[in-house]
């Protein structure tokens, strides 16, 4: 249909789209449903249930992803240096994102948001070293 009239602009190819759908693919039988996808659709609109918060679904549609925290407290998401809470620190954990937040989570559970690094604020934060860093300073100092 499109190299019979193609079209100018995206706005022409959703709207054509849009008819497309609701005139000709919801109303022709289909050969592996023997009904239209309406009719089976209406056939089964009393399982439908509605929600009353959409927003409730944004966390099933996180990417999710293992990382490994760095023994800084950071993890790299997406090229983003995020930190997250000292507890991790070693270990494999589950992160689930979108391209404005990431979530630690633990046995399927939400437990920690992870912060962008602050650059400038990370270089002023003292750190304890590690006990097997200071005996190696140590004995280079004896």
């Amino acid at each position: 249909m499109l190299k019979e009239k193609p079209v100018s602009s995206l706005e022409e190819l959703n709207r054509r789209f849009w008819q497309w759908l609701e005139e000709d693919y919801h109303r022709k039988i289909h050969a592996s449903l023997g009904m239209t996808p309406l009719d089976v659709y209406l056939s089964q609109v009393s399982q439908v249930r509605m929600i009353n918060d959409p927003a409730s679904l944004d966390p099933l549609f996180l990417k999710r992803e293992m990382r490994k925290v760095k023994h800084d407290g950071t993890i790299s998401v997406n090229t983003k240096l995020y930190e997250v809470s000292p507890r991790f620190i070693g270990q494999k954990i589950e992160v689930r994102f979108d391209e404005d937040v990431v979530y630690v989570y633990e046995n399927g559970v939400a437990v920690d948001k992870a912060v962008p690094v602050n650059f400038a604020d990370n270089a002023k934060i003292k750190r304890n070293r590690s006990l097997s860093f200071q005996a190696m300073l140590a004995g280079k100092e004896g």
